[in-house]
């Protein structure tokens, strides 16, 4: 047996270097635009969301510990057939969205810090570049270590703690009165459309296998980084309002956590918060391409995942290729708030799912099923509130998730037909020996 290495501080840096990635950097302005002073508010809202999903991913994952994370606890909920396979097509394209958010974001900030603006060209140069050259990093077998990526998350966090602590001393506080709140729907829909910003956490359970004292180690994990989380996402959110005004939110949308750093700390701010922006999105990038984006598509073309690690690396090369192209479809031809709307939309729907295999499965993972049934209804509604306020409201931001839908259903038929392939009764084929 393989010795376990990951003790609380690595799966709690995991959580959190999941889930300040990108999404922060690039949907704040989006959110501020929804909900206008009520924007932290929108932040608790879907933290609250994903800390009662986190609930179900700990009872499953001290159940089902397994590199397959979600699709395993799919599979055990609802078998290997189509419908699982799927929802693993979800959540691939899910990550595949999640890139070319990421990405969008480094070339909205690389483009402002270089030209001072956002401008279109540059912007789409930096955004296909930067996935281009983690695409090669990661075909040359190059990747991050858990040791850098704990230094690349302390990096960040303690920039944006950094900001949020000075930004505080000069906020408005009267930007965040009710007079300044957009109405209930608009709230909930910043709320929603920035619920991928929480995305990441998940990524705990795909490593529970190799976690010390997993009863104690994994919900302290899972728990303390959403919530860390929660209470960072909701702090720069206030930092931010308080110190711009909407229209200047507006204007600098696609890269406002930097210009909200110039108030207090001029154009040093500015270029601070853009570099943190550069090195999130990047390390994000490198990251989600590596990591769980292959995974999921692994268990898509074999059923079930590879014995080794080494095995992963060298199947894995193809996948690697497809994703990062279709990732740069997405961030070339797509605007930011159709993207965001796609990835909010295919996690929701992956997370509501879950939250109902914890409910079934209650006997076996020792739930409560009050809790996990809470958090099968607020994905439910959170995801059909989302739907349906776009479509009065920007029907056009459907778009993007109608052909993701669409497209994966088609391709999960028609790939699985005519293969005739399914997924293993057992991802991770440890489980079926255990």
């Amino acid at each position: 047996m393989r010795q376990k290495e990951i003790g609380f501080i690595e799966a709690f840096s995991i959580g959190v270097g999941g889930m300040v990635g990108g999404g922060i950097f690039a949907v704040l302005g989006l959110t501020i635009d929804l909900a206008k002073g009520a924007a932290p508010l929108a932040f608790l809202f879907a933290g609250v969301i994903a800390l009662i999903t986190a609930y179900s991913y700990v009872k499953l994952s001290l159940r089902y510990p397994s590199e397959g994370g979600s699709i395993e606890f799919i599979v055990r909920a609802f078998g290997n057939g189509r419908f699982s396979s799927i929802i693993n097509n979800l959540l691939l394209i899910s990550y595949t969205i999640m890139l070319a958010l990421y990405a969008y974001a480094f070339g909205s900030y690389g483009s402002a810090l270089i030209l001072g603006k956002d401008v279109l060209w540059l912007h789409q140069l930096l955004s296909a570049g930067v996935i281009t050259v983690f695409m090669f990093i990661n075909l040359l077998g190059a990747f991050l270590t858990g040791r850098a990526e704990d230094i690349m998350v302390i990096i960040k966090i303690l920039i944006l703690l950094i900001f949020a602590g000075v930004g505080t001393s000069t906020i408005d506080i009267s930007r965040m009165s009710s007079e300044n709140w957009e109405s209930f729907s608009s709230i909930i829909t910043g709320g929603l459309i920035i619920f991928l910003a929480f995305e990441g956490f998940e990524l705990i359970a795909n490593t529970a296998r190799d976690i010390r004292n997993p009863k104690r180690n994994l919900p302290l994990a899972f728990y303390s980084s959403v919530i860390f989380v929660i209470i960072l996402y909701v702090w720069i959110a206030v930092v931010t309002v308080g110190n711009l005004s909407f229209e200047e939110a507006k204007e600098a949308q696609d890269y406002v956590l930097a210009k909200a750093g110039e108030p207090f700390f001029g154009k040093v701010g500015f270029i601070v918060i853009g570099v943190a922006a550069l090195l999130s999105t990047a390390s994000a990038i490198n990251a989600t391409l590596y990591g769980s984006s292959r995974v999921s598509y692994l268990i898509a073309k074999y059923g079930e995942l590879p014995e080794t690690f080494e095995e992963r690396i060298k199947n894995g090369y193809e996948g690697t290729l497809i994703i990062a192209l279709l990732s740069i479809i997405f961030t070339t031809l797509f605007n930011i708030n159709n993207i965001s709307v796609a990835g909010s939309i295919g996690f929701l729907m992956v997370f509501t799912l879950v939250n109902y295999a914890n409910f079934k499965l209650y006997r076996e993972t020792g739930a409560n099923r009050i809790i996990a049934g809470l958090g099968v209804l607020a994905g439910a509604l959170a995801t059909t509130i989302l739907i349906g306020y776009n479509i009065i409201h920007s029907p056009k931001s459907l778009i993007t998730s109608g052909i993701v839908l669409v497209s994966v259903v088609v391709f999960t038929f028609l790939y699985y037909h005519l293969k005739e392939r399914r997924l293993s009764k057992f991802i991770d084929k440890k489980l079926e020996r255990d």
